[in-house]
């Protein structure tokens, strides 16, 4: 058995870490105090954009790189902060020429090209709202948002306009502009459409952003539910306070890092982290454009030196199915800290992360709702393996129990579940669902927020992810967290993935199901299912072990990397699988055989 607990030692942390003492800093911490350390524009207000960009552009940060892209075939190309900030002004000046302002909304359908960074903070600094999508969306994903969104201009590659959106561009006639970047740098001819380097070479670089309040929107970020349409949260500029700050204490970030945070921005995390709270912090970003391939991420953080890296339990249950060896292949020097989003990382991922990278991996938890990282696991914190940790600085938390009549009343013993909330009125909390005010009041109860997702507090203050409400497990009178179950599997040496479902039963609810994906160097067979299945027992106990394992090459995961679990129970059931539209490529479904 592992130790339950990976002791820090702040006096060894090098640089000294910006949280050295959490219960003092919470103690001492406003909001207001943010609010003047990132000043906007004289007499109030603020720009994301004007914030992440144009406000280094009067110091010795002007000159530092902001972004490296790093293209497929290894082609580097970088950005500095002046660079930087040339080019979103010319792409302010490109929308203000053909009528498109604050307010207007801006859709972005690229991969992680530097047109899409230029885009989305030029539009920013213009008043303008951006709403970034996955490159891998079908047409009928992008039609929606566009149409839900009331997006007026799109910025998209010339490839992917042919392939994606011409098909249904008919069916747009709120969309009036159509940006296109030229593939291989080429001008475009495609009628209907505008060439955007045509219009960038033609643009002035001068340019006066727009001044919007904290209370503007900014941003537009789709989540998508389980059934029925996706729901568009929005995002103000104020938001950038809560970038900020936890860019500061969540993540750590000085001066000198070259922090690479692996995420889409058509997902929250590859936006709110992937460019704004590195610019706030005049840090150089690490962007690739490249799918995942484990080797290519290794050379990566060895030859670009990344001192912080943020990514995924995808991506690290990823990297340990192809082996500690490959990780030991290189070196990592400079990389002093490693966190992970997207879903709660398993304990097995937290200690893989000491052994092959020699540095545990700090999970958080937050969601596209809140807008920022509110609960975390911090550098100079000892970590519980498989908890998502504190809550930051400014923001509070609880777990609570609904009432009938809707109220919530405080669970304060420790270890007892229930759902975690929030008090609302941290900077970046979201502001609506687009178009659905019923849906986005019954997130909150009184003063708190809502997440929907269960978890406890333990005597130390350190919160443990349970599991969605949806997705908890009713067996015998027992609650199951699926996280749990998913952890314990996750222990024995051959599973790479676990996914647990609830299936009817007559007797008890619902029994627990697993599907497992494999590591290297192992295959489905009756004797690992048996072994998984004792493994599981030993570990949990017969009420809470699943009584059925699956093996599947890979789980149904959403493009933003989290395993689709009401997925899995669908296909097992013959269920409507509801909104697909964010599932990853490529996700396979449960098969039949190898269960028992």
């Amino acid at each position: 058995m592992r130790p339950a607990l990976i002791r820090k030692s702040v006096p060894d942390l090098r640089p000294a870490p910006n949280l050295a003492d959490y219960d003092s800093t919470r103690k001492t911490f406003s909001w207001d105090a943010v609010r003047n350390e990132l000043p906007g524009f004289p007499g109030g207000g603020i720009n994301i954009g004007v914030a992440g960009v144009d406000r280094h552009l009067s110091t010795p940060v002007r000159d530092h790189i902001a972004f490296r892209f790093v293209g497929r075939t290894g082609a580097r190309r970088d950005f500095t902060y002046a660079e930087l900030g040339r080019h979103t002004n010319r792409f302010g000046n490109v929308l203000r020429g053909i009528g498109v302002g604050k307010g207007d909304r801006l859709f972005i359908l690229a991969g992680r090209i530097p047109e899409l960074y230029v885009s989305a903070l030029g539009a920013l600094k213009n008043g303008t709202v951006v709403s970034p999508l996955f490159s891998a969306f079908g047409p009928e994903p992008i039609r929606t948002r566009l149409a839900l969104g009331e997006g007026s201009v799109l910025v998209t590659t010339e490839t992917l306009y042919r392939r994606k959106v011409a098909p249904i561009v008919g069916d747009l006639p709120g969309l009036r502009h159509v940006l296109l970047v030229g593939d291989d740098g080429a001008a475009t001819q495609v009628p209907g459409t505008l060439d955007l380097a045509t219009l960038m070479a033609q643009a002035s670089d001068a340019f006066e952003p727009e001044r919007t309040s904290p209370d503007d929107m900014a941003l537009l970020h789709f989540t998508s539910g389980t059934t029925g349409t996706p729901k568009g949260a929005v995002h103000v500029h104020g938001a950038a306070y809560t970038h900020f700050a936890t860019g500061r204490y969540a993540l750590d970030l000085h001066p000198d890092d070259v922090f690479w945070c692996t995420a889409d921005p058509g997902w929250v995390t590859g936006t709110s982290y992937g460019i704004v709270a590195p610019l706030l912090h005049g840090v150089t970003s690490l962007v690739d454009e490249a799918d995942f391939d484990a080797d290519r991420w290794y050379r990566l953080l060895q030859d670009e030196g990344v001192s912080v890296w943020y990514t995924a339990p995808t991506a690290i249950r990823m990297l340990m199915k192809a082996g500690t060896d490959l990780a030991r292949r290189y070196r990592y020097p400079r990389l002093r800290f490693v966190a992970s989003v997207g879903e709660p990382l398993n304990p097995e991922g937290v200690w893989w992360g000491q052994e092959a990278l020699g540095l545990p991996i700090h999970d958080n938890w937050w969601q596209t709702e809140t807008g920022g990282i509110m609960v975390s696991n911090f550098p100079a914190l000892d970590i519980k393996p498989g908890s998502m940790g504190k809550p930051l600085p400014g923001v509070d938390a609880s777990i609570v129990r609904r009432r009938e009549d809707g109220t919530c009343e405080e669970i304060r013993d420790p270890g007892v579940e229930g759902e975690l909330a929030l008090s609302a009125g941290w900077p970046s909390m979201f502001r609506g669902y687009l178009g659905q005010e019923e849906r986005y009041r019954k997130c909150f109860s009184g003063d708190w927020y809502l997440s929907g997702d269960l978890a406890k507090r333990d005597a130390d203050g350190y919160y443990w992810f349970v599991g969605r409400a949806d997705d908890v497990i009713k067996s015998a009178g027992h609650l199951i967290g699926p996280f749990e179950v998913e952890s314990a599997l996750m222990e024995h040496p051959a599973v790479a993935e676990a996914g647990v479902i609830g299936k009817p039963d007559p007797v008890v609810g619902e029994t627990v199901k697993a599907f497992v994906s494999l590591k290297a160097g192992f295959a489905p067979s009756e004797a690992l299912q048996m072994d998984l299945l004792g493994h599981a027992r030993k570990r949990l106990g017969a009420a809470v072990a699943p009584k059925e394992i699956a093996f599947l090459p890979t789980l149904p995961r959403t493009r933003s990397g989290k395993i689709m679990r009401r997925l899995l129970k669908a296909r097992e059931l013959g269920l409507p699988e509801g909104d697909l539209s964010t599932l990853e490529a490529g996700a396979e479904a449960p098969g039949r055989e190898g269960t028992r």
